[in-house]
């Protein structure tokens, strides 16, 4: 892939996480090693082994950047008011993080069994439920309780399930919120339809 495919490019550290993270998609994370890695880069397994010792350090470091601002949005989240416009501002944002960090979540649906196994695996769970809870409601019917868990679950399920659907990246982006939406709003709502 070419330098196009890296919009994060600038440092070594960047170059090495978009290259391994091309290498991951395309082997899939098992059959890619740091030898590998080195060699797309261009530079000797040492200097990658500066930066990073292993093939985890790496999806680690990747988790760390391209879901920090899932977890400023959870923090941002908590300290909203629990009403329908805050939920829907927090599903704007949200729609915009995934959207940032598409690769990363793509490697993440594509490998589950393997992200299961790994630290990365676990934290990436907090965060779900982390986000879960911002949708909460205590005294909410269990379908409406459905409904909020279902919002989310449209916007990971969504993007992966309409990659390969023909049509523009953005539409399809807005077309998930938009469905997003509609479950959170009837949710708050407490719609029986």
């Amino acid at each position: 892939m070419g330098s196009t495919q890296h919009p994060r490019r600038g440092n070594t550290r960047q170059r090495i996480q978009d290259v391994a993270l091309e290498l991951f998609a395309e082997q899939g994370y098992e059959k890619t090693s740091l030898r590998e890695i080195a060699e797309r880069l261009d530079v000797t397994k040492a200097a990658l082994y500066y930066h990073f010792k292993t093939k985890e350090d790496i999806l680690i470091s990747l988790a760390e950047d391209l879901t920090r601002p899932i977890d400023e949005l959870i923090a941002w989240g908590q300290e909203q008011p629990h009403t329908l416009e805050s939920k829907q501002e927090i599903l704007h944002r949200y729609s915009a993080a995934l959207a940032g960090a598409a690769p990363f979540f793509r490697f993440m649906q594509e490998n589950q069994a393997t992200v299961r196994e790994l630290s990365v695996g676990e934290s990436f769970k907090g965060r779900m439920v982390g986000l879960f809870d911002l949708f909460k409601d205590p005294g909410a019917s269990m379908a409406d309780q459905v409904r909020c868990v279902s919002a989310l679950f449209t916007m990971h399920a969504g993007t992966f399930a309409l990659k390969d659907v023909e049509g523009d990246p953005e539409e399809k982006r807005e077309a998930i919120l938009e469905v997003s939406m509609e479950l959170i709003t009837n949710a708050h709502h407490g719609t029986t339809s």
